[in-house]
């Protein structure tokens, strides 16, 4: 079976969006879990006070949501759904030819920020957060990681192409 240029692009962003989170994570969890061990809830800038180094350990979703759940429902609404979602969008994307190559990068994107997300939950039982953004209460962030940057980028260029059609498209 040859694929396509389509679809190793497709392919490409997936594995290279879950690479940089897998290894930013690795270098987090080496260097800096044993600094906020010893000093917890340190933070350690990278650009001044705006853009913060914070490990924790996340056992919710987004901004730790659903962390106080049973275990059950944990399993279901953090690892059972998001692998049947994430399946459904792989699917839908190699199926849509129409798919333009921003849109088949945002939604590469969010599958790979998923995968690696839910990667976490199954191997560690809870995903390593470690970036903060505050930017002196203009904007400020939660804690979060690559993954969740993956996620969210490929979500805004979705929004931004759904408005350029609706604009081209009346």
């Amino acid at each position: 079976m040859k694929l396509s240029k389509r679809s190793i692009y497709i392919i490409l962003v997936i594995v290279l969006t879950i690479a940089v989170d897998q290894i930013s994570k690795v270098l987090v969890r080496d260097n800096i879990i044993l600094r906020t061990e010893i000093n917890p809830g340190e933070r350690i800038p990278l650009i001044g006070d705006a853009f913060v180094l914070m490990h924790v350990e996340n056992t919710g979703a987004f901004l730790g949501m659903g962390s106080e759940l049973n275990e059950t429902l944990r399993i279901i609404l953090l690892l059972i759904l998001p692998i049947l979602v994430l399946g459904f969008v792989l699917r839908h994307i190699f199926k849509d030819k129409s798919l333009d190559n921003w849109s088949l990068f945002a939604f590469a994107s969010i599958i790979g920020g998923g995968i690696a997300n839910v990667f976490d939950r199954i191997v560690f039982g809870k995903v390593t957060d470690f970036l903060f953004i505050d930017l002196g209460g203009v904007f400020r962030t939660g804690i979060f990681n690559l993954a969740d940057l993956s996620v969210t980028s490929g979500m805004i260029i979705l929004v931004f192409m759904s408005f350029n059609k609706k604009k081209t498209n009346p």
